[in-house]
């Protein structure tokens, strides 16, 4: 009897579809120190499969979370838009849900208290649950209490025996990071009363594929998600999406409200306009996404183009941030010193540091005034309004234009922007 391949995490199904390899990549969060310039690093295959089965597209786990998210380099605080983007939802759910004193939310995921610390202020108690110790440090610093923790049925089992039921779980962009789906979604049936909510916030498969956001694939995400998939996934343990919100985050990001199947009175009709949207564009056919490759290969060759063509004309082009999404750009395009000559971040725990595989250097953002450089590289493209109305002004004296990969290769003229 032959071998059975990869399984689907959600369902079971073999993999058989491939939808998208873009080789073999470093984690990319795993920025170096000077002194690990010259020793081996592990680099591990970035290849999409999909399931035919339920849907859900995902890559095979070659890593373990404890691997990854032990010490992580991410903290939520250092986007504006981001931490506007959570208090605006908290401010949302709290009128919604009629949160109060007596009221639980509980964030899995949480990060650094970037989104909990709002619903601190509305007067709402509030938990996170945090993998990665040095993270939650960061939001105890802040007074959000924070359990370091991978999020599962053993702990939702702990917090009930602890007498603390949730009114609201929140998950944003977590959901991609699980590599037991089913374990996850069963702790959040198991956690939330009869009558709670919970949201979970993740990259649009639908968009990904239309935006041509294949950065979005590294191997913290061990999953993408349609409706269509998540709908079958927490189906499966007793949960319902009673609504869903379309989000312009992460360049098209999906927002379920799960309520528990028993207790939900009604669907929203949004749901159901969707689903069917999301079949007509192909997000449950693996054939119809496997064309997904053929443009990505060309917004390769086209970057590549203008980076050559760039250094041939003696321009020097620097990076704006070092976020996951760029360091499977920069290992897929094969882009390192010879084309940027180096990376600025806002997060000073990547100062000093080096890009993964790539090892390009990493500054504080002060460092392209000091050099002036004539292109500027947006790594977090979905960050690109805030990034632009923040660096046009700085570069625009020199003479510097701001370039985004993503979706297409854009040059923007900074002058433009800061007049």
């Amino acid at each position: 009897m032959a071998e059975l391949g990869p399984l689907c995490r959600s369902c079971g199904l073999e993999l058989v579809h491939e939808v998208l390899d873009l080789g073999m990549s470093p984690l990319c969060e795993s920025f170096l120190r000077g002194d690990q310039l010259d020793r081996a690093e592990a680099f591990y295959p970035l290849k999409v499969l999909a399931c035919a089965g339920c849907g859900l597209v995902q890559l095979r786990e070659y890593v373990s979370p404890d691997e990854i998210f032990g010490e992580y380099a991410y903290f939520s605080s250092f986007s504006e838009s981001w931490v506007r983007h959570a208090a605006e939802y908290c401010r949302t759910m709290h009128g919604r849900l009629g949160l109060g004193g007596s009221s639980l939310v509980v964030e899995l995921g949480s990060n650094d208290g970037y989104l909990l610390q709002h619903f601190g202020e509305l007067g709402v108690p509030v938990l996170g649950i945090e993998p990665a110790a040095n993270v939650a440090a960061a939001a105890e610093a802040r007074g959000v209490p924070t359990r370091v923790a991978f999020f599962g049925t053993k702990v939702a089992g702990e917090l009930l025996a602890e007498g603390r039921a949730a009114d609201l779980i929140v998950g944003n962009n977590v959901l991609a990071q699980v590599p037991d789906l089913n374990d996850f979604v069963a702790g959040i049936a198991l956690l939330l009363k009869p009558t709670g909510t919970a949201t979970l916030e993740f990259p649009s498969l639908e968009q990904t594929i239309a935006g041509n956001q294949f950065d979005q694939v590294y191997h913290e995400h061990f999953s993408y998600f349609s409706l269509i998939a998540v709908e079958a996934l927490v189906a499966r343990h007793g949960l319902v999406v009673a609504d869903v919100e379309e989000l312009a985050s992460h360049g098209g990001s999906l927002r379920v409200h799960l309520r528990q199947a028993r207790e939900a009175s009604g669907i929203a009709p949004r749901v159901e306009a969707l689903r069917a949207r999301e079949l007509a564009a192909g997000c449950a056919d693996p054939a119809r996404l496997a064309e997904f490759g053929s443009v990505v290969e060309a917004t390769k060759r086209r970057l590549l183009s203008f980076l050559i063509e760039a250094r041939e004309a003696g321009k020097r082009v620097v990076g704006y941030g070092a976020p996951g999404k760029g360091n499977t750009l920069l290992n897929y395009c094969g882009i390192r010193t010879d084309f940027l000559d180096y990376l600025v971040d806002r997060n000073p725990y990547k100062h000093g540091r080096f890009t993964p595989g790539t090892h390009i250097p990493i500054f504080p953002v002060e460092r392209i005034a000091e050099t002036r450089p004539d292109y500027l590289l947006i790594l977090p493209w979905n960050l690109r309004r805030e990034i632009v109305r923040q660096m046009a002004p700085v570069i625009a004296p020199w003479g510097g234009r701001l370039v985004v990969p993503i979706p297409k290769l854009e040059v923007i003229e900074a002058t433009e922007v800061a007049a």
